[in-house]
């Protein structure tokens, strides 16, 4: 079951990715991802609250270290979260989060890997928010779905073994990290939602 703060569905005509929009969403979601590499406490009470479905929790968590983010759509699955923002009214959001593949496990969501996929990120999603050039340039290479040249900027910045694949996927992009310390691989969504 996915628990949801809004509720989404995906059909609708797609906009494409432009390097605001990447920029913003990077903006919002950097504090919090500070927060999960540095601070393992917090890293860990969020982990409960998504393996608990406890949106409440998250919602004030998020909210303490990252409160733009915290205005945005709110969701978790039990194997991960996802943070949705208003792209172009009144349908179209960009979601951020992470997550386990859905059918792999449920109620699991480890701290560790969380944490140390949030190192991994912090410095793409850094160079997004800065970097008006380089978002602009991922934003092209995406909406011309150019999967070598997406592959090349976000391995430029994310050089982790853990990095397995760098995917173009529903206007957006999909990372999937693999650590030897977990049984599950965990994708690192920016992509496109409709309400």
């Amino acid at each position: 079951m996915v628990y949801r703060a809004t509720s989404r569905r995906r059909g609708s005509p797609h906009k494409r990715l432009n390097a605001d929009m990447l920029r913003k969403i990077s903006a919002a979601m950097l504090p919090f991802y500070k927060a999960i590499a540095t601070r393992r406490s917090f890293a860990v009470q969020w982990s409960r609250a998504v393996v608990h479905g406890n949106l409440d929790r998250m919602k004030a968590l998020l909210c303490s270290v990252a409160p733009f983010a915290a205005k945005q759509g709110l969701g978790t699955n039990g194997i991960g979260y996802f943070i949705s923002f208003l792209a172009h009214p009144p349908m179209l959001y960009y979601t951020n989060g992470t997550t386990i593949p859905p059918g792999t496990v449920q109620f699991t969501f480890e701290p560790r890997v969380h944490r140390a996929i949030a190192r991994a990120v912090f410095p793409l999603y850094l160079e997004l928010a800065r970097n008006r050039c380089f978002a602009s340039a991922l934003a092209k290479a995406i909406n011309q779905k150019d999967q070598r040249a997406v592959t090349l900027m976000i391995r430029s910045l994310i050089p982790s073994t853990a990095l397995k694949s760098v995917q173009i996927e529903d206007h957006g992009f999909a990372l999937l990290f693999k650590y030897p310390y977990s049984k599950y691989p965990y994708r690192n969504l920016l992509i496109q939602e409709f309400s």
